[in-house]
C-alpha cells in the first residue's frame, strides 16, 4: 500500500499542475482514469499515460468513482482568488470540507480528492482538503505543507521566480544556488510604516495567521467549528499579536496603532504589497494614501455590505456588552459573565457559526476585512481583486490590518473592564515566593538580564510550489529577526510542608512608549505578551526552576514553521498539521535597540489545583504551542481565563507594575535590557 502521506502529499503540491503530471519530483504517479480528467485533457487520456507515468518509482491506482456535483464550487473561479473572510467562499469551502469528511476511508477521500482538484480552485481546494484531513482520524498524521511551500507568491518578492526557473532549468539540482529575497522591498524609509515592514512582512508571522484559521476555522460542519473555547482564543491570540505589534513599534520610534473605529474617516497609511498571485498573474491591488472606506456592491463576488450595516452590527455589540447579556436567535438572555462572556463575544464579533443570533449581531471581524479589502474597488468597476488585507494568508503585512485589529481589541477590553478585578484569592498563592528571578542567554560567563537579537539569513525550499517549473529543490534565501537563545531561571521557596504543583506564567511588557516616556500600568498592562506557561512540582523549601527560550508554550522551533516537505520523512508519527500552529520561534521577543531597551519580565506562579482542567505532558503530541493553540480533541488546558493576571482591569491605585505585584510573593518583576545588533548572520 502507498504511504497515506506520500498519498496526500503530492495532491497538495503544485496545485495547478494537473493531477496526472508527476509530483514530489517525478517519483509519485497518480493512475488517473479518463472519467476522472477534465474535458479539455479527457480526450488524450491515453497519451498523458505513456507520456507522464512511465519513470515514476511509485503509482498510486486509483478506483472508477461516481462523479460528485461540484457545481457549488463555481462561485470561486478556477484561477481567481479565494478567501475565507467571503460569505460565499465560506459557504463552498463548508461543502467542500463536508464532502472531504464523508468519504467513509481514506482511498475513498483520496479518490473524490484527485476528482475535485482539477477542477476547483487551487486556495480553495487546499484549504478544504487540509481542513478535512485535519479532522478526520485517519488522516489526522498526514503532513499538510504550508502555505508558503503551495503558494510561495503571497510571500515572496515576484522578481525572485523568474530567477529560480532560470536557475532550475539551466543548472544541475546540486549546483543551484539560492536566490535571495530581499528585506524589505515593498517602501522606502520615507514612510514611517516601513519600520515595521521586516515584523508585518515576516514570512513566519503570516504562515502563523494562516495556520491558526487553518486549526480554528470561523464556518464549515459544526464537528470542526466547535472546539472549546474557540471564541475566546480568536480573542487572544489576535490581542496577543496586537500587543507584541505595539511593543515593536515602541522600539522602533512609532506610537502605538490607532484603532480603526470611525469608518467614514480616511486611512492616512497606504500600502503596496508587490506580490502577485501565481494562478493568475494578477498583482494584488494597492491601496493609496487617504482613501476612503465606501458601501460595499461587489454583486458578482456576492459580497454586499454598507458602511451603515458595520456600524449598526458594532452598535448592538456595544449594547450587548454594556446589557451584560446577549440576544439570542430565539429571543433568549445569553449572559455575557465571567466564565463565558468571552468566548460568547468572540463567536459574536467573529461572526463563527458559533455567534449566538450571526442575523442580528452580524458578520462584523470578516467583513472588516472585506471591505478594507476592496477599498479600491467597491462595485467591481475596474474588474480588480481583493487586497491582501482580504485574505488570511497575506492579511498581516498590512498596517491597516492592525488599525483594524486594535478597534477590534477595544470591543474585547469594553467587556473587560465590566469584569471585576482579580480578589487577592485569585492572585496569591499561599506559602509559595518566587525569591529570584533571572534571565540569561546560553552561554558560559553570558551576564544576567541582557538579552541579543540580530538578523538571521535562512534559507527554504520553494521547488513544491512552482507549478510547470523544473524538478528538484530551488532554494530561496530571506533575512528576518532572530534572538540568541537564552533561558529563565527562578528560585521559588515552598513554604508549606508538603508537596505542591503550579503553573509558571511568564510575561514580557514594554516599561517606556516610543518617546521613552514610563507607562502606566493601565496601559503596559493591556501590552503584556505571554512568553511562557508551563507546570512545575514544588517540593518543601528551596526550588531551582529552569526553563530555555526554546521550550515556549506559545511557539514552534523554526523547523516546523519553514519545514521542507519534499525532504521529510514519509514515516514520521505525529498529528503534523497541529504542529504547526504556534507563533514562529524567531519573533518570541521585541527588536529592542542598539544601546540595549529595557523591558519588564514578569512571573508569576499560581496555584495548579486552580488552574487545572486535565493533566497533558508538553512535550508529546504537538502539545508545545498550546497557549495559542489549544490542544488537539481536548479541552484548553488553563482553567484560568487567557491573559490571566493581565486580562482585567485593576483599581486606581495600581498605578505601576511593581504596584500591581508588591501585595503578592508568588509574583516577582526583573528589568530585562534587549541589544539589537545590525548584522546579518546565516544561519546553521
Amino acid at each position: 500500500m502507498t504511504d497515506i502521506n506520500l498519498r496526500f502529499r503530492g495532491l497538495l503540491q503544485r496545485p495547478y499542475e494537473p493531477t496526472f503530471v508527476p509530483k514530489n519530483n517525478g517519483q509519485l504517479y497518480y493512475d488517473v482514469p479518463d472519467s476522472y480528467l477534465t474535458d479539455h485533457y479527457r480526450p488524450f487520456g491515453a497519451a498523458l499515460q505513456n507520456r507522464f507515468g512511465t519513470n515514476a518509482q511509485t503509482r498510486i491506482p486509483l478506483p472508477n468513482i461516481t462523479a460528485p456535483d461540484l457545481a457549488y464550487a463555481d462561485v470561486v473561479s478556477r484561477r481567481g482568488g479565494f478567501s475565507v473572510f467571503q460569505p460565499s467562499h465560506q459557504r463552498v469551502a463548508s461543502q467542500l470540507i463536508e464532502l472531504f469528511l464523508n468519504q467513509t476511508n481514506a482511498d475513498a477521500l483520496s479518490a473524490i480528492a484527485v476528482y475535485a482538484r482539477d477542477r476547483v480552485n487551487g486556495p480553495l481546494f487546499q484549504y478544504a482538503l487540509a481542513v478535512a484531513l485535519m479532522h478526520r482520524t485517519d488522516t489526522r498524521d498526514v503532513e499538510i505543507p504550508s502555505f508558503l511551500e503551495l503558494f510561495p507568491d503571497r510571500y515572496v518578492d515576484p522578481a525572485v521566480f523568474p530567477q529560480l526557473r532560470e536557475e532550475g532549468t539551466l543548472v544541475e539540482q546540486g549546483d543551484r544556488r539560492a536566490i535571495e529575497i530581499p528585506m524589505n522591498f515593498t517602501a522606502s524609509d520615507r514612510v514611517d510604516e516601513q519600520r515595521l515592514a521586516y515584523w508585518r512582512e515576516d514570512i513566519g508571522v503570516n504562515l502563523h495567521h494562516w495556520h491558526w484559521h487553518l486549526v480554528y476555522p470561523a464556518r464549515g460542519p459544526d464537528r470542526i467549528v466547535r472546539k472549546d473555547r474557540r471564541g475566546e482564543l480568536f480573542y487572544y491570540m489576535h490581542q496577543q499579536t496586537m500587543a507584541r505589534y505595539n511593543m515593536e513599534r515602541y522600539a522602533n520610534g512609532l506610537p502605538r496603532v490607532v484603532p480603526f473605529r470611525n469608518l467614514r474617516e480616511a486611512i492616512p497609511e497606504g500600502y503596496f504589497p508587490k506580490i502577485t498571485r501565481s494562478s493568475d498573474g494578477r498583482s494584488y491591488p494597492a491601496r493609496h494614501p487617504n482613501e476612503s472606506l465606501s458601501d460595499l456592491k461587489r454583486v458578482e463576488d456576492g459580497v454586499i455590505v454598507s458602511i451603515a450595516d458595520m456600524e449598526l452590527w458594532t452598535s448592538r455589540i456595544f449594547e450587548a456588552i454594556d446589557n451584560g447579556f446577549a440576544q439570542s436567535s430565539n429571543d433568549q438572555r445569553v449572559p455575557l459573565d465571567n466564565d463565558n462572556g468571552i468566548d460568547l463575544l468572540g463567536n459574536m464579533i467573529e461572526a463563527s457559526t458559533l455567534s449566538v443570533n450571526l442575523q442580528y449581531y452580524g458578520d462584523l471581524h470578516n467583513n472588516g476585512h472585506n471591505i478594507l479589502a476592496y477599498i479600491h474597488d467597491p462595485d467591481n468597476s475596474f474588474l480588480e481583486g481583493f487586497g491582501v488585507v482580504g485574505d488570511n494568508t497575506t492579511a498581516m503585512r498590512d498596517p491597516v490590518f492592525y488599525r483594524w485589529h486594535q478597534h477590534i481589541d477595544d470591543i474585547f477590553v469594553r467587556h473587560k473592564q465590566r469584569l471585576p478585578a482579580y480578589t487577592g484569592q485569585e492572585l496569591a498563592f499561599n506559602d509559595v515566593a518566587v525569591d529570584n528571578f533571572e534571565i540569561q542567554l546560553n552561554k558560559a560567563g553570558a551576564p544576567t538580564n541582557i538579552l541579543l537579537t540580530f538578523w538571521q539569513r535562512s534559507q527554504v525550499n520553494l521547488g513544491t510550489g512552482l507549478d510547470f517549473g523544473p524538478e528538484g529543490n530551488l532554494f530561496a534565501t530571506f533575512t528576518h529577526i532572530q534572538h540568541a537563545p537564552f533561558s529563565f531561571r527562578i528560585r521559588v521557596n515552598n513554604r508549606a510542608g508538603d508537596t505542591r504543583r503550579g503553573t509558571v506564567r511568564i510575561f514580557i511588557g514594554p516599561k517606556t512608549n516610543e518617546r521613552g516616556q514610563t507607562l502606566p500600568f493601565r496601559d503596559q498592562r493591556r501590552l503584556m505578551v505571554e512568553l511562557d506557561k508551563f507546570t512545575v512540582t514544588l517540593n518543601a523549601g528551596a526550588n531551582t526552576i529552569v526553563r530555555r527560550s526554546d521550550q515556549s508554550s506559545v511557539t514552534i522551533p523554526y523547523e516546523r514553521t519553514f519545514r521542507n516537505v519534499a525532504a521529510s520523512s514519509l514515516t514520521r508519527n505525529e498529528a503534523f498539521q497541529f504542529c504547526n500552529c504556534g507563533w514562529p520561534n524567531h519573533m518570541l521577543l521585541p527588536k529592542g535597540s542598539p544601546e540595549g531597551l529595557e523591558y519588564d519580565f514578569f512571573v508569576m506562579v499560581s496555584d495548579y489545583t486552580q488552574d487545572r482542567v486535565e493533566d497533558f505532558d508538553e512535550n508529546v503530541n504537538c502539545n508545545d504551542a498550546h497557549s495559542f493553540c489549544g490542544l488537539r480533541d481536548r479541552r484548553y488546558p488553563d482553567a484560568r481565563s487567557m491573559g490571566y493576571p493581565f486580562d482585567r482591569f485593576t483599581g486606581g491605585s495600581i498605578g505601576s507594575l511593581q504596584d500591581f505585584t508588591k501585595p503578592y510573593v508568588n509574583m516577582l518583576v526583573t528589568p530585562v535590557k534587549i541589544r539589537f545588533t545590525n548584522t546579518v548572520i546565516a544561519r546553521s
